[in-house]
């Protein structure tokens, strides 16, 4: 399993427009899961940080191919990740179609158990 955590900033007066994103709830939420689940992702949580710099998304997420879940939400055709892709451009400004480079990971520390 792979794993990526990586911030992307919410554009000024988008900070509900997340919020409302983010909620899932109704259709959306199984059309979310739908996605997820044929993109080969295991694991998605998000938090909305404010900052002097203006408001962020922390995203964390899991896949067994990372970066073939990133290909899929950028290229799959189905009404929902279209859907998603133009909110992720409306609210974050990023156009995964694009495509999207991996932040650069620094440290990584596990406790042994």
């Amino acid at each position: 399993m792979q794993s990526i955590a990586f911030a992307a900033p919410i554009l000024p007066g988008k900070a509900d427009a997340f919020r409302d994103w983010m909620r899932l709830e109704g259709e959306r939420r199984k059309e979310h899961e739908a996605s997820r689940e044929r993109l080969g992702i295991g694991r998605e949580a998000v938090w909305l940080q404010q900052t002097p710099a203006g408001d962020m998304a922390i995203i964390y997420m899991e896949a067994d191919d990372l970066q073939a879940a990133f290909a899929g939400l950028a290229t799959s055709q189905e009404p929902y990740d279209r859907w998603s892709r133009d909110t992720i451009s409306d609210v974050h400004g990023i156009d995964l179609t694009q495509g999207f480079p991996p932040p650069e990971q620094l440290a990584d520390y596990r406790r042994d158990r």
